[in-house]
């Protein structure tokens, strides 16, 4: 019958051309999402260059014309407004940075190894995951918010618990740094944990080994690059962070003697000069030239710890 059912080759042959124009449309879905994750990724790394071009850029001008590097990084004097002799040496600078971000890490590095043992190695379904999502809360957290906690909070704390006259200062930022960092440390730390085998603890534990005993003796040696490379991070964080060490450091260009002297950090210095300063000044270059020595300072803690967590993940 010509007008009747079609046969079974012909079924066959259409089915045979609608899966393959399912084939077709899912190639091409795939290759069009391949393509806008690598112009995502191409994106990152021209911005990531772009701005280094850019800061490079406004700062190189002083570093060849008028730098003096002795000057610039062994001397504590910042004074750049004066109009007779300016003075642009940011050893005070580096030596707050420096001071902050060291308390920073004594703070962090407790908390976020303690919070990671107990996720990795104690915690268990709903616990983990709660807190694990509380710890990307607290990441989450502007910084500014943080600042504010500094300066509203622990700033009359401070000055009513140690008698002292400021509560802005090293303990106040660094309080308030070391609990920024904690939360990425955190992650970094359980990850690092979780990736040593279940047969490095199942051979410790069948040759008698407590649960502590395990954790300190087996879990953290095998883990102890990864656990570096959340320090690190920790650090770069640290040095670049601005908003909340510009709140509470006091924002006073000193070299500290004590956790309670004020200080000033080189994130706050570019932060709080560079909208005051004339456009193409001399004063504009060395905040620019700050930002460059900022720029390779953070970039190589960060490579350091990409590198220690890849050869962790590798191996």
């Amino acid at each position: 019958m010509a007008n009747g059912t079609a046969g079974p080759d012909t079924a066959a042959a259409a089915g045979g051309v609608s899966d393959f124009d399912q084939r077709d449309l899912d190639w091409y879905i795939d290759k069009a999402v391949q393509a806008i994750v690598f112009v995502c990724g191409i994106s990152a790394i021209i911005f990531v260059i772009g701005i280094f071009v850019f800061v490079t850029k406004e700062g190189i001008g002083f570093v060849f014309e008028r730098m003096d590097f002795h000057e610039f990084f062994l001397t504590p004097y910042w004074f750049p407004s004066d109009p007779d002799a300016p003075e642009y040496g940011i050893l005070a600078l580096i030596a707050g940075t420096a001071s902050v971000t060291g308390l920073a890490m004594l703070v962090a590095i407790p908390f976020s190894l303690g919070a990671a043992i107990y996720i990795a190695e104690f915690a268990t379904g709903k616990t983990r995951e709660a807190l694990k999502v509380l710890v990307e809360l607290l990441a989450a957290i502007p910084s500014v918010v943080w600042g504010f906690i500094g300066l509203v909070i622990m700033n009359p704390l401070i000055i009513k618990w140690f008698d002292v006259p400021v509560g802005l200062n090293v303990l106040n930022a660094g309080i308030i740094l070391g609990l920024m960092a904690a939360p990425i440390m955190t992650s970094i730390a359980e990850d690092a944990l979780k990736a040593v085998p279940d047969r490095y603890r199942e051979a410790a534990e069948a040759m008698g080994a407590t649960r502590w005993q395990v954790i300190f003796k087996v879990v953290l040696p095998a883990a102890k690059n990864g656990l570096l490379g959340g320090v690190l991070l920790g650090v770069g964080r640290g040095f670049g962070e601005t908003m909340a060490v510009l709140m509470a450091t006091g924002h006073a260009v000193n070299i500290p003697d004590s956790i309670f002297d004020s200080v000033r950090a080189l994130t706050a210095t570019i932060a709080a000069e560079l909208g005051e300063t004339a456009v193409g000044s001399e004063h504009y270059q060395v905040l620019f030239t700050i930002g460059i020595f900022l720029f390779l300072i953070t970039f190589v803690i960060n490579l350091t710890a990409d590198l220690i967590v890849r050869g962790i993940r590798k191996g």
